[in-house]
């Protein structure tokens, strides 16, 4: 009996060992290898910027796989809506790294500002909702093909780090509207006042932030967020009422019970770096933190 219970035991032990260490589609690296498509264009023939760059996007791919109808993340860069683009350090990682866990990503450009949103706030929104205009031109051109790219077009995610992430929350969150009157922009009132337009089925919010914070009362789409408690660049809180960061966006969605979670990194700064510092490339350190949050988004969007 005690040799019965022992074999009994042990072997329940090997096949739960077992079925813990089984990749998870979508969670966990299921794939080896990726394909990349670069320099693809989602303008429309008729706009002026077919043959932009600011229309460019770059779609990553698990090498092999044949499902049907995969989900698509659109990854939007940081730079302040002034600098950057699709081939930012960041981008590229995590649509390598979610495309291998089984999504199609996009690493899209966006229109970025011909003037100085850096030192003008309000030129800043203003960027950012022309950026948000890009991003729904972007969805749109990926719902027409979701046949094309086999993309299940009720599951888009947009996803961002700095200006990228307010970009995602701004075009889930507010409206054309609201955006634009935040803005100052004339004729604000004769825009839609509809909220998440394009039916975006989550956002993977790091380190950006919300120009309204009662915005998030608009919609209930799922956010996953991530950010260092010491970002002087997007604050985690809100030193005043011109932008609410990522821990006010937590504490707000959770009063509101939006689907959300969020991953805190004690003591780093923006892009969860130790020291920011724009012009020096991150180490491997930054890169090993921005897996990590990569890795708890992906925990999380398995739950939604």
């Amino acid at each position: 009996m005690h040799k019965f219970l022992f074999t009994y035991f042990f072997l329940t032990g090997i096949i739960s060992q077992a079925q813990e260490t089984i990749p998870i589609k979508y969670k966990n690296t299921v794939f080896t290898e990726t394909t990349i498509r670069k320099k693809l264009s989602y303008a429309t023939a008729e706009h002026p910027g077919i043959k932009d760059k600011f229309y460019q996007f770059d779609l990553y791919e698990p090498r092999s796989d044949n499902t049907a109808k995969r989900p698509l993340i659109i990854w939007l860069h940081g730079g302040g809506f002034k600098f950057g683009s699709k081939n930012a350090r960041g981008i590229k990682l995590w649509s390598e790294t979610f495309a291998k866990r089984g999504y199609v990503c996009a690493a899209l450009n966006y229109r970025l500002s011909k003037k100085n949103p850096l030192f003008n706030f309000i030129e800043l929104k203003k960027s950012c909702y022309e950026a948000v205009q890009s991003v729904e031109e972007a969805v749109a051109y990926f719902k027409k093909n979701h046949a094309l790219y086999r993309i299940d077009a009720t599951r888009i995610i947009l996803a961002g780090n700095s200006a990228g992430a307010m970009i995602a929350l701004q075009a889930v969150y507010s409206s054309h509207a609201e955006l634009a009157a935040s803005a100052q922009m004339g004729g604000a009132g004769l825009l839609s006042n509809k909220h998440n337009p394009a039916g975006i089925a989550a956002v993977i919010n790091f380190w950006g932030g919300l120009f309204n914070i009662e915005w998030l009362q608009n919609a209930r789409v799922p956010i996953f967020s991530a950010y260092g408690t010491n970002d002087k660049v997007v604050l985690p809180g809100n030193k005043d009422t011109s932008l609410y960061g990522t821990a006010s966006i937590h504490a707000k969605a959770t009063q509101l019970h939006i689907p959300n979670a969020v991953k805190v990194y004690e003591g780093y700064t923006h892009e969860l770096r130790k020291h920011f510092n724009p012009l020096l490339a991150p180490g491997g350190a930054t890169k090993r933190r921005w897996l990590d949050a990569g890795q708890a988004a992906a925990d999380f969007l398995l739950t939604q």
